[in-house]
């Protein structure tokens, strides 16, 4: 069997959605002809722990850990939290900061390039190189970003020792929605670019999560490229499904959930309005609904829910393991799926959108109706997206979900093409393909 070294900056117990691409690949791989090998932080700070997403960790698979040195930690302590408080996502943001927040973006912006993972780079290079040197083989390096200073290690590992490269785009690099509001001088602009032009230019095969990432980075100063470009999206992992455990507190109830990250970018303010109006003019469903969320919510989505008089019918759950989410999932009667309010969302493809699929419950989405998350629904036929501000379509929509869908046999085939087993089943193709 052919071993791969996979660089990875989240790894369980570290929770979120960060983890699950190269969790749930590496548990399939060997079945194509690979065994993985996983280089991840000892240390990491992350926004959540996961202990149950250890179960998906063969006790065969082998997993180097070394210490990471990174500058969240000063960040806490000028801010005053507390050496083991987690971070809130994302700190670069499009939303308003005070004076410090914005000193602090900016430091993080020009001084810590790619990203505040770069102190990790030399010291990883190193201790792989020493692994390397001692014995060990790899027939072929994956680095998967962001973080992109995982794809900067395995870079200097393709070249010092001629191993094969697979470089895997969970998000966009210099073209993710958020770059633009880093502040970035000329100089770190420019930095940036080289490094992502140097990373696409010198592995062996580039893969992204949706067809829009892949145009991204096909197209202009990387047109030369685009013939090693390959889209292997996100998917689900049946066995998440097979056994859920039951949710307490739902009976009876017309449930709309929400799982993981909700900033106030991504806050759907008109369906909260949509469903007050609803409640104030139907008794029987203000008494059924229930609103449902898990992970990060904004301050702005509760505000919002609660000034559309649906407080009582509102549940944020905060953190909780990835099992439990899956099984809100299960239960859920809509799901919601809203993607930030940035035009750069067209090309965004989030794996939660999977784990919904493998739910077989409707979809709301929000966001641009001719983006990758719009095609995906319709060829599944598992919901509707909406624009954030059209009011009349999501009420539309939202009726229309409440009742249960039959999806084709053609749209079930095409949810069958997203498992996470597909996946790794492509990846391993890909691999055999740059070690001929």
């Amino acid at each position: 069997m052919k071993k791969v070294l996979v660089i990875t900056y989240y790894w369980p117990p570290s929770g979120g959605s960060g983890v699950q691409r190269w969790l749930k690949t590496a548990k399939y791989l060997p079945q194509f002809g690979w065994e993985p090998v996983i280089y991840t932080p000892e240390n990491p700070d992350v926004n959540s722990v996961d202990e149950s997403l250890l179960k998906d960790v063969s006790p065969d698979l082998k997993v180097i850990r070394r210490k990471i040195t990174e500058p969240y930690g000063f960040y806490k302590f000028l801010t005053g939290k507390k050496k083991g408080e987690h971070l809130q996502a994302n700190i670069v943001s499009s939303e308003k900061k005070g004076f410090f927040q914005k000193v602090s973006g900016h430091i993080r912006a020009n001084w810590f390039i790619p990203d505040p993972r770069c102190w990790w780079i030399k010291p990883s290079i190193r201790s792989l190189s020493k692994i390397v040197e001692n014995g060990e083989r790899f027939d072929a390096i994956i680095s998967t970003g962001p973080p992109h200073s995982m794809h900067l290690i395995a870079r200097a590992l393709h070249t010092k020792f001629n191993i094969p490269w697979l470089s895997d785009f969970r998000d966009p690099w210099t073209k993710i929605f958020y770059f633009k509001h880093l502040g970035l001088s000329k100089k770190s602009l420019k930095k940036h670019k080289e490094l992502e032009r140097s990373v696409i230019a010198e592995a062996d095969c580039i893969t992204v999560v949706s067809s829009q990432m892949q145009k991204e980075f096909s197209e202009g100063e990387f047109e030369a490229f685009k013939d090693k470009v390959k889209v292997i999206p996100n998917g689900f992992d049946p066995d998440d499904f097979a056994a859920v455990s039951q949710i307490s507190g739902a009976d009876g109830k017309f449930v709309v959930a929400h799982t993981g990250l909700m900033p106030k970018s991504a806050n759907p303010d008109k369906l909260w309005k949509v469903l007050g109006d609803l409640a104030k003019s139907d008794s029987q469903f203000k008494e059924k609904l229930m609103i449902a969320t898990m992970g990060q919510t904004d301050e702005s989505v509760k505000k919002d829910i609660a000034e559309n008089g649906l407080l009582n019918n509102f549940t944020d759950l905060g953190y909780v393991p990835h099992s439990t989410s899956v099984a809100w999932q299960k239960r859920a009667d809509i799901l919601l799926l809203p993607l930030r309010k940035e035009q750069e969302s067209k090309a965004i493809l989030t794996g939660k959108f999977f784990e919904y699929l493998a739910s077989g419950n409707n979809i709301l989405a929000f966001g641009p109706t001719d983006g990758d998350l719009a095609r995906a629904l319709e060829e599944t036929g598992s919901g509707i997206i909406c624009e954030f501000d059209d009011e009349n379509s999501i009420k539309e929509a939202f009726v229309k979900l409440r009742k249960p869908n039959t999806p084709t046999q053609e749209q079930i085939e095409n949810r069958q093409k997203y498992s996470r087993k597909a996946g790794a089943e492509s990846f391993a193709k890909l691999l055999d393909q740059i070690t001929k």
